[in-house]
Parts: C-alpha cells; sequence; structure tokens
C-alpha cells in the first residue's frame, strides 16, 4: 500500500487525539470507566489471552472504518489494544515493577496505583510496532500514533531508584545502552550519578532515546505523524519548566515526519472536578521540536489568547467538547471554529475532539466526528 502524504491533506484538516471507543464485546466498559489504569489491568479484557490479539485486530478495523466514514483526514488505530493511553508503552519497559505497584496522590487527593521504578529503565523491544504496521495495512489515509511522553510517564510512577522525578524523567528518555553492534548492546556503557547518567567516552547527543527509538520504529512503519502526550505538563509546572521541553526535544530528535504534542486536563468522563479555563504550561512548548501542539479548548472554554504564545506552530484545537453527551451542531462547531481562526491562521490550524474519545459511547463518538468533519467543510467552504 502506498504510504500517504501529510501534504495532501486540506486546510483546515480534521484528525483524532488518539483513542476511539473499544466496543462492549471486547471490554468491560463499566470496569474501565472507574478511572484511568496506569499499571495493567487486564480484567478488563472480555476475551481470553489465546484470542485477544485477534479480537483487538478485528475492533481496531472497526475504529479505522468508523473515522473514515465519519470523513476524519488523519486517522489513528483507536488505540484499542490499550487499556490506557499510557500504560502498555510504560509497563513494557525493563526496570518498571508492574506486578508490585505502588502508589501515588494527585493534587486533589486521589490515590492511584502506578508502576514502580525498581531499576535501569530500558526498552527491551519495540512495543506499538506491530499497531502501526497493522494501521498502515487497513488505511491509506494519512496515519497518526501516539506516545506517552517522557514527563508524564515520569509523574505517573513511583520511583524508588533514582534520586528524583528529573532523573527518572532523563533516564526513560534516555537509554542505558550504546556501541550498538546489530541489535546488541553492552549493557556497560553508562553508569548512574546523582543526576541520573554519566557516559563512558560519548555524548548525550550519541545515546539512543528510549522514546525516540520507538517513535523511529514507527516512523520506519509509516506512521505520517507520531505524537507525544504530555498531559501531566500542568500537574509538575515548575518542574516541567527545569527539564520537560530539552526532554521532549530529545524524544523527538532525528524525526523527519510531523511530530505533535498534546496536552489536556483530563478525560471529561473520568475528571469531574471544574477545569481550569488556562494551561499552567503551555508558552514554554514554543521551544519544543515538536511542529504541531494539541490543546483541550472545548470543554473548558479555553481563552484563545494563550495561542499567541505559540507564533509559528501549527495548532490542533478541541473544537468538540467530550463531556457533554449531546452532539454538536454545524453551528457549534463552525463557531468555534472561527474563534480558533481569529487567532491562527487556516493554513496553521487543525481541528480535532478535545481529547481522546475512549469513554463516550461509540454512537456518540461517530456522531461527534461527523459533527466535526461537517463544521471544518462549512468552514472550508466559507474560506473559499
Amino acid at each position: 500500500m502506498a504510504q500517504p502524504v501529510l501534504t495532501t491533506t486540506p486546510v483546515l484538516t480534521t484528525t483524532v487525539i488518539g483513542s476511539y471507543p473499544q466496543p462492549d464485546w471486547l471490554v468491560d466498559r463499566a470496569l474501565l470507566s472507574k478511572g484511568v489504569p496506569r499499571v495493567r489491568q487486564r480484567e478488563i479484557w472480555r476475551v481470553p489471552e489465546p484470542w485477544l490479539e485477534q479480537a483487538q485486530d478485528d475492533a481496531t478495523i472497526v475504529a479505522i472504518r468508523e473515522m473514515e466514514r465519519a470523513g476524519i483526514d488523519i486517522i489513528s488505530d483507536g488505540e484499542i489494544r490499550r487499556e490506557s493511553y499510557s500504560n502498555r508503552f510504560a509497563t513494557a519497559l525493563d526496570g518498571v515493577d508492574v506486578d508490585a505497584p505502588g502508589v501515588i496522590t494527585d493534587r486533589y487527593g486521589n490515590q492511584t496505583h502506578v508502576p514502580r521504578v525498581v531499576g535501569r529503565v530500558r526498552r527491551m523491544r519495540p512495543v506499538e510496532l506491530r499497531d502501526m504496521q497493522f494501521l498502515r495495512r487497513h488505511t491509506d489515509r494519512p496515519a497518526k500514533i501516539t506516545l506517552p511522553g517522557p514527563f508524564t510517564m515520569a509523574q505517573q510512577a513511583r520511583n524508588e531508584f533514582y534520586e528524583d522525578m528529573e532523573a527518572l524523567a532523563e533516564h526513560i528518555i534516555v537509554s542505558t545502552d550504546c556501541g550498538q553492534t546489530g541489535n546488541v548492546y553492552p549493557t556497560d556503557c553508562l553508569v548512574l550519578t546523582a543526576r541520573g547518567l554519566r557516559s563512558k567516552g560519548i555524548t548525550q547527543r550519541e545515546l539512543d532515546l528510549i522514546a525516540n527509538e520507538e517513535a523511529r520504529d514507527l516512523q520506519a512503519a509509516g506512521a505520517d505523524l507520531i505524537q507525544l502526550d504530555e498531559p501531566w505538563l500542568r500537574n509538575d509546572p515548575e518542574g516541567a519548566k527545569r527539564y520537560a521541553v530539552p526532554a521532549i526535544n530529545r524524544a523527538l530528535e532525528g524525526l523527519t515526519v510531523p511530530t505533535a504534542l498534546h496536552l489536556c486536563f483530563g478525560y471529561a468522563a473520568v475528571v469531574r472536578h471544574q477545569k481550569p479555563t488556562g494551561y499552567s504550561f503551555l508558552p514554554q512548548l514554543a521551544a519544543t521540536t515538536a511542529q504541531q501542539i494539541s490543546i483541550e479548548a472545548a470543554q473548558p472554554r479555553l481563552d484563545l489568547g494563550v495561542l499567541a504564545d505559540l507564533a509559528g506552530k501549527t495548532i490542533i484545537l478541541g473544537v468538540i467538547d467530550l463531556a457533554d453527551p449531546a452532539i454538536e451542531t454545524i453551528d457549534q462547531v463552525t463557531a468555534r471554529i472561527r474563534a480558533g481562526l481569529a487567532r491562527v491562521t487556516p493554513d496553521r490550524l487543525v481541528l480535532a475532539p478535545d481529547c481522546g474519545m475512549k469513554y463516550v459511547p461509540r454512537d456518540t463518538a461517530f456522531g461527534k466526528l461527523r459533527a466535526l468533519v461537517d463544521g471544518a467543510r462549512a468552514v472550508r467552504a466559507q474560506l473559499a
């Protein structure tokens, strides 16, 4: 199958953030709705292990076809194989104990079971490579795939090995291997220091990066766009100011396909408190090498004046409110698009739901995607 080229997409391109609802025959949605799992939650799957991958493949094809049928320009695989946007990748890394999880408490006092980091963090194998290969085989549309970002992964773990969270985040993106010969690395190339790592005769730039290694594999498999999900940048803005931008840039280093960075305030179905109307860490992302910044804007009624701080970036603007069970009217969608166009030129504006659609009923999710596409087409016609 020929690989599409992103430049063929129309002005006011439509896309998804990543996830699409998993069918009830595949997952126990009542169990899934209890929260966003950080450790593995195998009990959510209704299909026994011997047939689970086949069932996930079938459900992924359903998600792909629904996004295509809705008219979305840049689609994903729906993240159908994931229990959450982040735990599948994070728990596949060596040095992470998922069988005896730790507990962290968020800013609202909620306690969550998370992986414990008990050793040097390493990527032992590709995690999402088959996902991207499968997606590429089953669509001829431009396709994106998402990865949890290094800052968010560090925040979603209990660190029992590194000196501090900064050292952990450094090591999540920095491979502990060097001197590659084929696919084999000597394990003593790096030694730990109080700040995380020190190289023996090699520079930081020469190190392979964990997230970057995965992203390069996904690019080679045909990804047209690679997105890092970093919603937890807002949880620790002071920490983010210290090291998030360099970490993100290293994770994206050397990629030749467009790259995006997604921020949000959490899934509407899970986050019950009032969402803020502004981001505590956003202007700083102008310094990242990600070409696109994806933000939740519809539900929190975000003041779009913040987009002035991201001049030069393409904005993936959330114009579909996932907290509202009603499917948007075309007037609602076009009004949100025009509000974005008051701040960003049409060639720099991409349209999407606020967040992933994992927790939305399937018929509602499809209807909201159709409303997104209809609104985009209406505004394109006005611009023409």
